[in-house]
Parts: structure tokens; sequence; C-alpha cells
């Protein structure tokens, strides 16, 4: 602390900015998303609004949560998500989960020793399609920046698929630095990279049973130089013919695959 028991300025903006996260909520729409967070125990809900209709095929897990629903007309339906939002007549309001620490998710979560960086992939959909992968292959977690990233939305839950509910997303405040501590952990940092000379299969089987983290960058832009820099080695997927390339999602999904056979 400063003389006279003062906090620098940069812990008290960071104090406020916590404070702050806590007091935003998120509305998670559509029967699926609703009921995974209705029996996730360690979501908190503040707010359920349902038809009828919803509410029968809800009514187990409304029971499990203990939350009282707002049962409301279809043409009433009035809650703060995009108009056009296929919510199936159901939404609730959440916070956002709280996974614990990035150290400590990352080296003894659930899960094997396999993570996903994610360098400012910024589509809901993308990122919900991303963390429907990861529990699919037993990821420990998926990892991206708090700024330019795709945020907890009712979008990205739909997308997911449950999958929010069930895989660690966490937000670091520096990929780049989340990534050194990563690679202190005993994890070998694999970026994918459309153009580099050794082929996913072939990074994979280099790391000889290491923790692995897959980075990918948004589609077009790729990799940020410093998060190229900070990777271990750059791997491409290889494709046949003269041009290929795939959706940052299922790039997501293919190196996955490659990781947990290696």
């Amino acid at each position: 602390m400063k003389p006279g028991g003062k906090k620098p300025s940069w812990v008290v903006d960071k104090e406020r900015g916590e404070k702050r996260e806590a007091r935003e909520t998120v509305w998670l729409f559509g029967l699926h998303a609703v009921r995974d967070a209705l029996v996730n125990p360690r979501r908190e809900k503040l707010r359920l609004v349902v038809t009828k209709n919803a509410l029968d095929k809800l009514e187990e897990a409304v029971a499990a949560s203990g939350i009282a629903p707002e049962v409301v007309e279809p043409r009433r339906f009035d809650v703060p998500i995009d108009p056009g939002s296929v919510h199936q007549g159901a939404a609730v309001e959440v916070r956002s989960l709280n996974w614990g620490k990035f150290g400590d998710v990352c080296a003894a979560g659930e899960g094997l020793p396999l993570v996903v960086l994610l360098d400012r992939v910024t589509d809901p959909h993308n990122v919900g399609a991303i963390l429907r992968s990861a529990e699919v292959f037993g990821a420990r977690a998926v990892i991206a920046p708090k700024h330019h990233s795709a945020p907890e939305t009712g979008a990205l839950a739909k997308t997911a698929s449950g999958a929010l509910e069930r895989q660690p997303y966490l937000k670091v405040t520096n990929l780049a630095e989340a990534m050194v501590e990563l690679k202190e952990m005993g994890f070998t940092l694999i970026g994918l990279d459309g153009e580099a000379q050794v082929t996913l299969s072939e990074a994979v089987a280099a790391v000889g049973g290491r923790p692995i983290g897959l980075v990918l960058g948004a589609e077009g832009p790729g990799l940020r130089e410093k998060t190229r820099e900070t990777c271990d080695t750059l791997a491409r997927i290889p494709f046949a013919g003269a041009f290929g390339s795939l959706n940052v999602s299922n790039a997501a999904a293919v190196s996955l695959y490659a990781a947990t056979r290696g």
C-alpha cells in the first residue's frame, strides 16, 4: 500500500471491476440451456420466465432449482433478449459462473491435461461450439481474454447445448501472460497456423504425453504476433487439394481429437 494506507490506483480499479462483474447478470434462453442452468447447483439463478407449455417440459428441473417461475402468456413473453431469439418459451436470469482460480483449474481441474486458448474469437456461436467440443473431448478448460472475446450470453449458451454449465470457460486479463503461466505448469502450447511447416499430428506426437494447450485465433486475422511468439510450436491441419480452410470451431474440434489421440 501507499504511505498512509491508501491502495494503489490499479488495485482500486481491479477491485471495482471485480465488483461490477459480480453484479452483472445474463439471460439464458431455450429449453435446453434453461434446463441445464436450473439443475446446475453452481449457477446462481435470479429469475425464471416461462410459458405454461415450457413449464410442463421443465417441471422437474424447476422443482430441483427451487426458484419460483413467472408463468406468462406467449404473447407477453417480455424479457431482455434479442427479439429474434428462439427462446422456446423459457428464459432464466443468472449470474456468470465462477470456476475458481485459473491456475487451480488448469493445473489440477477435472478432465484431461488439455486446454484450449482462444485469441480474440468473438463470435458467440463459434465459442459455444468450441465449448461443446471441449466437453466432448474432456478438455480441462477453454481460456479467452476478458476483452475482445465472446461474453457469456444466451446465444453462446444455446449453441453450447449445455456445455456452458459444465465446461470451464475462463477469462484472463492477459492471454500471453496466461500462456506463460501454463508453460510453467508444464503445458506445451501448439498454435494453429495454416502456413506452419509442421502438421498438427506431428506436433502432438512431439509433445510425448505432456499437457497440451491448443491455441486458436480468430478467423481472418489468426493469431496475434505476441500470441504466436509465446507458443512453443506452430502447426497446421493438413488438407487435400490446392486450397482448404476450416471454421475456427471446426478447427478446434479437429485439434481436440488429434490431441486426445496423440
